[in-house]
């Protein structure tokens, strides 16, 4: 497995440091316009008797700065789970429900993790001018956060929590998400906060016995850290026999971010299913509806794969569930599945895609950039991320 180097410390300018100024609420929210909309939406008084999010989020926040466990972290941990903290319910005012008089907001920590993104990679100028955006191994270490922030309260409810933390493990700290997760807990006004402490306590435990307390799971391998994830049930032990016979590289990207170039430098002579060739050969534009492109690319993929040759698909290939159906295409033929992300700040993204002779309209791109999702290691044998 392949992983971004950590590069050099970084810091956000606005996380407080330990026992000195208090929080700046109000750069903040110059900062991230999206805090505003957070005042006003309402959660169920039963579990927020605190009331509106934004409000729920300053006392997150303020419980956080003022624990030890945070206080004794280096200091670029500390910005990350602050701004995962800060960050961690931006969801809510696009989930939240109201349903025979109950207050919900399904799916928020998936949505909080999707706009996280977008917002640390292209953020508005204040939040440049606030270190943003933020560099890519802390952006996805603060989108991991937000998406399993509600693990440690939840853990016992799921069909396997065991499942539920080697999971979580591969891209976030199970330790980090039960510091943000006390800070949740402590953070708002009900009758079951202590229940919700003991609940963090709890999953700090069991991570530990499962060996996820301040790492990633480690499998026996990366095959069978890919059956696991492929068959619901299989055990995280099990040392599954490795009966791959090719590898299907799998570009993911932005246009622009130069998966093209990448591919050229690195794999030089191996056959590739290029969308965007295909699209030019079959004249169909990018705005058009795709679904010729796609089984055209599908029928040359069985050809390689029947006859248990490597090959690239090269696309965007951005979200997860674009990935998955072709990932399961590749492994019904056996093939080891490599994924290969590469990313480009915003502004190289749009200077690159002007200077195209096909250029992909504006209005693609930002849509793509705000369903953007990174692959992580659940997903294949190897992924690399090429920033």
């Amino acid at each position: 497995m392949t992983q971004i180097p950590s590069n050099a410390p970084w810091s956000f300018p606005l996380c407080p440091e330990p026992g000195a100024a208090p929080i700046d609420w109000s750069a903040l929210e110059a900062c991230f316009s999206v805090l505003r909309d957070m005042a006003g939406c309402r959660q169920e008084p039963e579990f927020h008797a605190e009331g509106d999010v934004l409000t729920h989020t300053k006392w997150v926040c303020e419980e956080l700065v003022a624990s030890e466990a945070w206080r004794n972290l280096p200091r670029q941990e500390r910005s990350i789970l602050f701004l995962a903290t800060l960050l961690h319910d931006i969801g809510k005012p696009l989930c939240t429900v109201e349903e025979a008089g109950r207050i919900s907001s399904p799916g928020h920590a998936r949505k909080g993790a999707q706009l996280a993104r977008q917002l640390l990679y292209r953020p508005d100028p204040p939040g440049q001018a606030m270190g943003l955006p933020a560099p890519f191994h802390v952006r996805e270490q603060v989108v991991a956060l937000i998406r399993h922030h509600g693990l440690p309260l939840s853990f016992l409810l799921k069909d396997s929590p065991q499942r539920a933390l080697i999971t979580a493990s591969q891209s976030a700290r199970c330790d980090q998400l039960a510091i943000l997760a006390e800070a949740d807990a402590r953070g708002r006004s009900c009758a079951t906060r202590q229940e919700l402490l003991d609940r963090v306590g709890l999953f700090r435990d069991f991570a530990i016995e499962t060996g996820c307390g301040g790492a990633p799971y480690a499998f026996p391998s990366d095959h069978a850290r890919v059956v696991y994830f492929e068959k619901p049930g299989s055990l995280p032990t099990y040392a599954a026999y490795d009966d791959t016979v090719c590898e299907v590289v799998l570009m993911s990207g932005l246009p622009g971010a130069g998966k093209d170039h990448w591919r050229a430098a690195n794999l030089p002579g191996v056959p590739t299913i290029s969308l965007d060739a295909l699209r030019q050969e079959m004249e169909i534009d990018p705005a058009d509806d795709q679904g010729e492109v796609v089984a055209r690319a599908k029928s040359e993929a069985r050809d390689h794969l029947r006859g248990g040759r490597p090959f690239v698909w090269n696309a965007t290939n951005i979200t997860r569930p674009m990935r998955r159906q072709l990932i399961d295409l590749f492994r019904a033929y056996r093939a080891r599945v490599r994924i290969v992300y590469v990313e480009a700040p915003y502004r190289e993204v749009l200077h690159r895609n002007r200077s195209r002779p096909s250029p992909v309209p504006l209005a693609v791109i930002d849509r793509l950039v705000q369903r953007m999702e990174v692959p992580d290691h659940t997903e294949a044998h190897s992924v690399e991320w090429v920033v």
